[in-house]
């Protein structure tokens, strides 16, 4: 008798916390897909880029209660304490994927840097698990999530019945939903953009300053064959993203210094 296929076991994450809308409908969808387990932060970690904890405690507490009927963990650290701790010591496997997100807000271009979305994406990328970022352009508590869901699914499909190349993720961008669907989606690269930020200086009442950031995006790249020129256009982005960043094309100019 042939021995019965185990279902993919599938890792969720996330940065704007563990009761968050977007990672709440990411679980949803990935039940069909897999065996679910969730560990992710107990408050939003949001900007955190590749942050680890290493001055502090970690704190891993199995959850009940929010209604998925999944395995889930809330963690104390940042998101890529979670992928960590998830793939180390609450999965008695290695995951066949990792989906971090969905998160409240774009990752697209250069906030693929700060993401502690994509962060957690890419340190599950390291450790040897096929991973996605999913981000939806719309940083509302009360996003709605409800156009995206065939997308995700066709996309983590894709990597489960492929896989991805060593040292690659993926990082998925959505438009905001609106009354127009999508017009699809598009494999692109990412667009050459920056934040012109700046700091708002102010007086506590104790006569103490300090400062909020702010800041402009800029996109600075012209390429209609970028993840920015395509969300404009209501398409989903798709980039492949790797974490080794070595200027390879700068090594031979640099081996010819006098250095």
């Amino acid at each position: 008798m042939r021995e019965k296929k185990s279902k993919p076991l599938i890792l969720i994450t996330n940065d704007d916390g563990i009761s968050a809308p977007g990672i709440r409908k990411l679980i949803r969808i990935m039940k069909d897909l897999g065996d679910v387990v969730v560990v992710a932060p107990d408050s939003p970690q949001s900007g955190k880029g590749h942050a680890i904890t290493i001055d502090a405690t970690l704190y891993v507490r199995k959850i009940q209660g929010m209604g998925d009927g999944v395995s889930e963990y809330e963690c104390s650290g940042t998101p890529a304490d979670c992928v960590k701790l998830g793939i180390k010591e609450v999965l008695k496997r290695k995951p066949d994927l990792c989906v971090s997100g969905i998160n409240h807000g774009s990752n697209a271009s250069i906030n693929v840097i700060y993401s502690g979305t994509m962060s957690a994406a890419i340190e599950a990328g390291i450790e040897g698990v096929p991973s996605i970022g999913f981000s939806l352009l719309d940083y509302d508590w009360e996003a709605n999530f409800e156009g995206l869901e065939s997308y995700v699914k066709k996309i983590a499909r894709n990597v489960l019945d492929n896989g991805l190349p060593d040292g690659i993720v993926l990082n998925v961008n959505f438009p905001k939903i609106t009354d127009i669907p999508y017009n699809g989606m598009k494999i692109v690269r990412q667009a050459r953009a920056n934040w012109n930020e700046k700091f708002d200086k102010r007086t506590n009442p104790m006569g103490k300053e300090y400062y909020w950031l702010t800041g402009e995006f800029e996109n600075l790249d012209g390429g209609e064959d970028t993840d920015e020129f395509v969300l404009a256009e209501n398409y989903v982005s798709v980039v492949p993203v790797q974490f080794d960043l070595t200027a390879h094309h700068f090594l031979q100019t640099l081996k010819s210094w006098e250095l």
